[in-house]
Parts: C-alpha cells; sequence; structure tokens
C-alpha cells in the first residue's frame, strides 16, 4: 500500500498545473491581460435578460473594460489573500463610464484586483490607464446594424490603429456566434507584450455576429 501510495504521489505532482490558481500570493505574477468587452454582445448573450442599464437604447457603451487580468507566463491567479480593504461604492462607481456597471468594478477587484499587490484605489487608476493605453477603433462604433464578418477582421482593426501591437499580442474571443472580447497582452508596465500560449485562443469564425452599439 505504501509503494502504491508513492507512486500515485509522483503521478500526480507530473500533471499538469491548473490553468486557473485560487489563493496564490498577491503581487506574484509575470503580465497582464486587458480584456475589453464588446457591449452589443454581451447585452444580447446575457445583459438584456438580466435588465442591465448598461443595454439600454442611448447608453452608447462599445468595447468596455472587463478586466485588467494578473497572468503567469501559464495560467492565472485569482481571489489572492489581501490585506486591502474592499472598495468603496465611490471607487466602484467612478469606474462605470469604462466597465459599465459597479457590480462588476467590484468583483474585477475581488477576483483578479487583490492578485496585484495594489489597494482597490491603484488597481482601478492602473486598469483605467491600461484601457486608456489602447485604440479602440472608431470604425467599429460607426457601424449602423448588425453584421456577420470573420472574427479576424476585428483583430486587424485593432492592430491598424494600434501599430505597436503585432498579431501575438492580443486575441478576439467569440460566444454565442457572436466577438464577444479583445483581449491584450501588458507588462506590468504597461507596455504590450507577446501573449502566452494559453491566452491566444483567436476566434475562427467566418461569419461572427457583430451588432451595433445601442
Amino acid at each position: 500500500m505504501r509503494v502504491r501510495g508513492v507512486l500515485l504521489a509522483a503521478l500526480l505532482a507530473a500533471l499538469p498545473v491548473a490553468a486557473g490558481a485560487e489563493g496564490e500570493p498577491a503581487g506574484e505574477f509575470d503580465y497582464y491581460v486587458l480584456s475589453l468587452s464588446w457591449t452589443p454582445s454581451w447585452c444580447a448573450i446575457e445583459g438584456d435578460d438580466r435588465g442591465s442599464p448598461q443595454c439600454d437604447a442611448g447608453q452608447g457603451y462599445g468595447f468596455t473594460l472587463h478586466g485588467l487580468w494578473p497572468q503567469y507566463e501559464a495560467g492565472w491567479p485569482s481571489y489572492c489573500p489581501t490585506v486591502e480593504p474592499m472598495p468603496t461604492r465611490r471607487m466602484t462607481g467612478e469606474m462605470v463610464d469604462i466597465m459599465g456597471s459597479s457590480g462588476l468594478a467590484w468583483h474585477q477587484w475581488r477576483k483578479h484586483g487583490v492578485c496585484t499587490g495594489l489597494d482597490a484605489e491603484d488597481y482601478y487608476r492602473l486598469s483605467r490607464l491600461a484601457y486608456d493605453s489602447v485604440t479602440r477603433p472608431d470604425l467599429l462604433r460607426r457601424l449602423d446594424r448588425e453584421v456577420r464578418l470573420p472574427a479576424r477582421v476585428i483583430e486587424e482593426a485593432f492592430l491598424e490603429v494600434n501599430p505597436d501591437l503585432s498579431a501575438d499580442m492580443l486575441t478576439v474571443t467569440c460566444r454565442a456566434g457572436r466577438v464577444q472580447e479583445v483581449r491584450i497582452c501588458l507588462t506590468r508596465g504597461l507596455e504590450p507584450r507577446v501573449c502566452g500560449d494559453d491566452v491566444i485562443r483567436d476566434c475562427t469564425l467566418e461569419q461572427a455576429i457583430f451588432s451595433p452599439m445601442r
């Protein structure tokens, strides 16, 4: 039995570590993933069913900040232990203009922000700097009807207006047949960098739905 236990332990040690790790030490990570969500897609998939004010006509949300996520070269930390206090309503409310809701701002701090080693205010400040460092294609904001297109067109649009980016520094994701997010890899100093293999998951749909802003 003892031999069997030793063999089992050896096998378990040889298995790859799970991609997402919870409870890892705060501040110990390699780079950031800046996740930008196309709001019309989120509304069509789940926001409308929730009755989210973000989805109301005239709100004008395009690519909003989903989050700024600490990342390892392989995998990522989440829900790290922290002694920092939770963000105040003022802090989360101040992020609504780029995140769409204070609830999302709170959740992003709780899951990802705690792993940066920053306090909530500095995390939100850094998130805004990261968001502002990337140009969102104005052409996509001027779309006036729903279209179907290859998802790679969205990537090409970002590359055209962000000359410091290359194709291996960002990825476009899809969900429920729609263009969902653009994820951009940044150094801890918010400079563009090559993404890890587990981040690059380019959507290959040739007829991805892309809806106009509301």
